[in-house]
């Protein structure tokens, strides 16, 4: 029983937390950036390298079939048996 009270006492005050946590900030005053045009610029960079033919495509192994298998339907009849598993 006391676990069923913790249980609803705990729900509420999370729920309690979190609309007091969204509402704070909902109401919170915002502060506007001074320097907020202000950018870095990176030095340029020079990429050295050579892009392999070969990773454009990949071939895989070619594969070659030796027989072929009819699908048939098979039905068994155990009921002429007579045996039973228990």
């Amino acid at each position: 029983m006391s676990e069923h009270i913790f249980s609803a006492v705990l729900t509420f005050s999370v729920l309690a937390a979190g609309t007091t946590a969204v509402g704070s900030e909902w109401l919170a005053p915002r502060q506007v950036a001074v320097h907020a045009a202000a950018a870095t610029t990176l030095p340029p960079v020079t990429v050295i390298g050579k892009r392999i033919a070969a990773a454009d495509s990949v071939t895989l192994p070619m594969v070659v079939v030796t027989g072929h298998r009819e699908y048939t339907e098979v039905a068994i009849d155990d009921t002429a048996t007579g045996s039973r598993v228990q």
